[in-house]
């Protein structure tokens, strides 16, 4: 029963936790580890005495089975009973104070908050209350105040861990929810220490999107700008995999962080699809030339000029003279009027042909002008190339605009609102 001599009169309890150390928060199981020390005090208003009767005994200790302990429980407590490492004695003193302690390797649920990840503040709650007893029978508090207490367990934490202890408040209120329940808040702050994250996530990723900007001033004619993106691309895609298991899968609203990747992972994706679009626009422009260059006809370098002509007039005159000698000769003889014809009507059919020939080749000079002569589908041959150039200029002055634009805006709503 509880010690007291009217049994209407709740026995009060005060209950201080100081923190000894932040062991673990896991984000996807919303749990988080601490080390505690409790210390606990109450009033057995029947072991009371005189010291000076007793000759000046002012406390002693009892074991725990002897005394009435108030069942004092944590109600966030998920860890096993092996964690708890209780003081198997209680100190009575002489007024009839009782005071216990224990420590525990305490594993409570912790509602987290992980929209500012990793730059994010975490506030959770331990509340102790009474298992059986309602407030008319056990009412809790405090000894030490929230200033006093932030200072001692700052004072004790061995291990943090990426945690630093911001304050430790605590609160007293009323339970209404089946029976009325007295309840001791304290409330746990703790922030993040992000300079791990900050170096392993967020600068890689940085350093992905400046990369991603500085690769277009690789040439497209080599073929190796569309390779790097993909790279770049892939290389976002792993982090992406180590974010997915750091964070949890419930969150309500997408964390700032996962906001960062996925917006860089989608610049540079978009970038991807306009380095494939501005390769295809030159092949196109290539084939165009390869077509055109196909139907050209071969260029056969033929002695067309004025030397051949007159080589094939000399060769003509020449022979010429060299008949009016035989027939010279041959005039010693007598010739008759036939051959005379004969001789005559072959000249003419030679001066013919001369004529045909000459027409022919003024013909072919102006067919060998026309075709070396620039065409409109020569001025067409570029144009695939120069609108690739002028579609990849414009979209390198939208793309850098949309990374600042980008990056101030995450730095507004992300880092500067965390700190």
């Amino acid at each position: 029963m509880r010690p007291v001599k009217n049994w209407t009169d709740p026995t009060f309890v005060s209950v201080d936790m100081i923190l000894l150390g932040i062991l673990e928060v896991d984000e996807l199981s919303q749990t988080v580890t601490n080390h505690i020390f409790i210390r606990m005090f109450w009033t057995n208003e029947f072991l009371t005495w005189n010291s000076s009767d007793f000759c000046g005994i002012e406390n002693m200790t009892l074991p725990h089975s002897t005394l009435w302990v108030p069942d004092i429980g944590i109600d966030e407590d998920v860890s096993d009973t092996g964690s708890v490492l209780k003081s198997p004695f209680l100190s009575v003193h002489s007024d009839g104070s009782v005071y216990t302690s224990r420590r525990q390797r305490l594993t409570y649920t912790c509602r987290l908050n992980l929209f500012y990840f990793p730059f994010d503040t975490q506030n959770c709650s331990v509340k102790f209350s009474s298992m059986t007893s309602s407030v008319n029978s056990i009412k809790l508090g405090t000894i030490s105040s929230d200033e006093n207490l932030t200072e001692i367990s700052e004072a004790a934490l061995v291990t943090r861990g990426e945690w630093t202890l911001k304050s430790i408040t605590i609160t007293k209120f009323m339970d209404q929810t089946d029976k009325a329940l007295s309840k001791l808040e304290f409330m746990v702050e703790i922030q993040r220490k992000p300079l791990l994250y900050f170096i392993n996530f967020i600068i890689p990723l940085f350093y992905f999107l400046v990369l991603d900007v500085t690769s277009f001033f690789i040439s497209e004619a080599r073929g190796e700008k569309l390779s790097f993106k993909v790279t770049l691309i892939l290389s976002i895609s792993v982090l992406l995999l180590i974010l997915q298991d750091m964070l949890p899968s419930t969150e309500d609203s997408l964390p700032l962080i996962a906001m960062y990747c996925v917006g860089i992972f989608s610049l540079v994706g978009l970038s991807v699809l306009e380095a494939m679009m501005v390769i295809f626009i030159i092949d196109l422009d290539n084939c165009c030339v390869k077509k055109a260059e196909s139907n050209l006809p071969a260029e056969v370098d033929i002695p067309l000029d004025a030397d051949f002509l007159k080589a094939v007039t000399a060769h003509r005159g020449k022979e010429r003279h060299q008949d009016g000698v035989i027939i010279k000769q041959e005039q010693e003889e007598p010739v008759g009027p036939e051959e005379k014809g004969e001789v005559k009507q072959e000249w003419n059919c030679l001066l013919l042909k001369l004529k045909l020939l000459q027409q022919i080749l003024g013909e072919l000079k102006a067919v060998r002008e026309e075709v070396r002569r620039p065409d409109k589908n020569n001025e067409k041959r570029g144009c695939f190339r120069r609108l690739a150039e002028i579609l990849d200029r414009a979209f390198f002055v939208f793309y850098l605009l949309t990374v600042v634009f980008f990056l101030v805006l995450m730095y507004l709503f992300w880092v500067s609102k965390a700190f």
